[in-house]
């Protein structure tokens, strides 16, 4: 695989047939060849902001990113099995080599061959997502070919999500995200079953193929440093921008920029009266909610305030498309009303069938139905052969496992920019301006994609939903073309992806509440009209489903109370209520890290706490 010179964000040139085809080869040897794909970020707790508004490295504790840990770990575990070797391939400075070092001595210690691959250039830097998978699909032609390709399913310093599917694009491979159940048969069949936002989905796909991590598919990947440091340097190879090929490469590759950062201040400090009798410290705390206007019935609960859908034809003469997901209805109605709002006619592409007058009432003027499948990789081809036709000013989507695949593999396919998880939108310029959160939420930056058509994925719940307008859509229809390699086996849900993203009061529990108690929760989720959300110790013992983990490996938001339970506060955690309004915590230890995070605090045991909490609550709310 070559790449075209003296073009910026030039295309690979080999045909995609050919490369499935270098791959393929390989199916006949039993054992695996595999490629791991890793990276280094900061510390969690060490995560800061330089002033030109991007990460600090230098002088910061550096490690592997967390679901990198476990692709690595997988990959060991597959050619501990079936034979073969690995190799773990990263691209960043020259520091980067520790995390190379680490998985090399994780697979040595397992009587696993593994070697290292650093990518390493000045030219690769201020590479966005789409740069970063074309300098790591042209490392893999140069090293491979490979079996099987394994990477974590995001990165938490940035978690979009984008880089595996559009790796998986740009080799035209077939992929799968979030695998956490894994085996391979004679065959060389995958079967998979991979968690997913809510719910999961079971697949079966024939190598070669790429794969995304979660988080509990099996014991990570960690070395002391002396174990790192005993690695042989000859184990680990360097490629340079000049190995790889013309490029372009990094930021003349890219096609986003990186605007106004904004930096998410917490300045929350709870104080405590520990040695106060419970029933004061209680009477204390919901004076406190009060003035703070967390039991306010009569908050704004994102449902129809943000105003009316705007009508057709308004604002300047330009095309945006809408991604429509199956059964994601609230996810929709929010992101129909945003392009709306965003002027010119709106075009609803969606997989399934639509009801023409409920997407016209919430900002369609057109629906495309894509037939054929629902499968990622087949509506992605879809989706771009639309785009290619109607040359769209922006396309967005869900900011879903399925929308991000979808998006990622049109960004690739069509070279064009993508915004992962936005919270916000300007469309007032020739540009649109997606602002993105990082580092757990510590900051928001305003992202600008440079590309003639634009992409951005939307989180769940962030957008106001308007009110639905006098209007239907009208229809159109496309086939789509099968790629036939993906067979989804099942799709099921377990959980609500919208509950906590439109919820205003969330209460969290920790390993300090016990599944057992959980019951005794509800008179207090029943008083404040709480959904209830979790830590990831407590979702990865299956007490609550996954799509209920708060933190930087599940999921930010942002209520207009959270009521911190049972936990110790640690910054994974809270990190994910950041944006929260009010924070009220509840721990039996004073000292306790959640009290720093917190606007007020109740020192005691919770199973005291609570039902005083909520006659107070319930006391106030009569007077009221």
């Amino acid at each position: 695989m070559v790449l075209t010179p003296g073009r910026p964000g030039a295309r690979l040139t080999s045909d995609r047939a050919d490369l499935r085809e270098r791959f393929a080869t390989i199916r006949r040897v039993a054992p695996l060849r595999i490629a791991v794909l890793v990276k280094q970020i900061p510390a969690f707790e060490n995560m800061e902001l330089g002033t030109d508004g991007r990460l600090v490295r230098d002088g910061v504790e550096l490690e592997m990113n967390p679901y990198c840990r476990r692709a690595v770990a997988q990959a060991v575990a597959l050619v501990a099995e079936h034979g073969g070797g690995v190799t773990v391939i990263t691209l960043g400075p020259p520091p980067a080599e520790d995390s190379l070092r680490e998985a090399i001595a994780w697979g040595l210690d397992r009587g696993v061959e593994v070697d290292g691959v650093l990518v390493t250039d000045a030219a690769f830097a201020g590479s966005d997502t789409l740069a970063t998978a074309r300098a790591i699909v042209a490392a893999l032609d140069r090293v491979g070919p490979f079996d099987l390709v394994l990477t974590g399913r995001n990165s938490v310093d940035a978690d979009t999500g984008q880089v595996p599917p559009a790796v998986a694009e740009l080799t035209g491979l077939a992929f799968l995200t979030g695998v956490r159940h894994l085996s391979i048969d004679g065959d060389r069949v995958v079967r998979a079953r991979c968690e997913h936002d809510d719910g999961w989905l079971e697949a079966e796909v024939r190598l070669p193929v790429v794969l995304s991590t979660a988080e509990r598919l099996i014991e990570p990947a960690k070395v002391d440093p002396t174990g790192r440091a005993a690695v042989a340097p000859q184990r680990v190879r360097q490629l340079n921008a000049a190995d790889l090929g013309l490029g372009p490469w990094g930021e003349a590759a890219s096609r986003t920029v990186v605007g106004t950062v904004r930096v998410i201040e917490s300045a929350r400090r709870s104080s405590l009266t520990p040695n106060a009798p419970l029933p004061e410290q209680v009477r204390r705390a919901v004076d406190l909610l009060e003035t703070a206007g967390a039991l306010d019935p009569t908050g704004n609960d994102n449902d129809g305030g943000g105003g009316v859908v705007a009508a057709t034809g308004t604002g300047p003469a330009r095309l945006v498309g809408v991604l429509v997901e199956p059964d994601r209805d609230a996810l929709t109605r929010e992101l129909l009303g945003a392009a709306a709002a965003l002027g010119g006619d709106v075009h609803a592409i969606a997989p399934t069938p639509a009801d023409p007058a409920r997407l016209g009432g919430w900002g369609a003027d057109v629906i495309t139905r894509l037939r054929g499948s629902t499968v990622e990789e087949d509506v992605a081809r879809g989706i771009t052969r639309w785009a290619q036709r109607h040359q769209p000013w922006v396309v967005l989507a869900p900011g879903t496992v399925w929308g991000r695949e979808v998006a990622s593999r049109c960004a690739a396919a069509l070279d064009a920019g993508l915004v992962g998880d936005a919270v916000e939108l300007d469309g007032t310029g020739s540009r649109l301006v997606a602002w993105k959160p990082a580092f757990g939420g510590a900051l928001v930056a305003a992202i600008t994609v440079t590309s003639p058509i634009q992409l951005v994925t939307v989180r769940a719940g962030v957008l106001p939903k308007l009110r639905p307008r006098p209007a239907v859509a009208r229809l159109a229809e496309d086939r789509i073309e099968l790629a036939g390699r993906v067979r989804i086996v099942a799709r099921t849900r377990d959980d609500d992806l919208d509950a906590l993203a439109d919820a205003r009061t969330v209460v969290g529990v920790g390993q300090g509440v016990d599944r057992k108690d959980h019951p005794a929760l509800d008179p207090l989720l029943d008083v404040l009209g709480a959904q209830l959300a979790a830590t990831r110790k407590v979702t990865d013992q299956g007490w609550l489903p996954r799509a209920r983990q708060v933190g930087i490996t599940g999921r930010s938001i942002a209520p207009r109370l959270y009521v911190a339970i049972g936990l110790s506060g640690k910054f994974n955690h809270m990190v994910g209520v950041r944006a929260a309004t009010t924070v009220l915590a509840i721990n039996d230890h004073p000292d306790a890290p959640v009290f720093d995070c917190a606007d007020m605090g109740i020192v005691g045991d919770w199973h005291e706490v609570v039902p005083l909490l909520v006659d107070e609550i319930a006391a106030r709310g009569a007077k009221r």
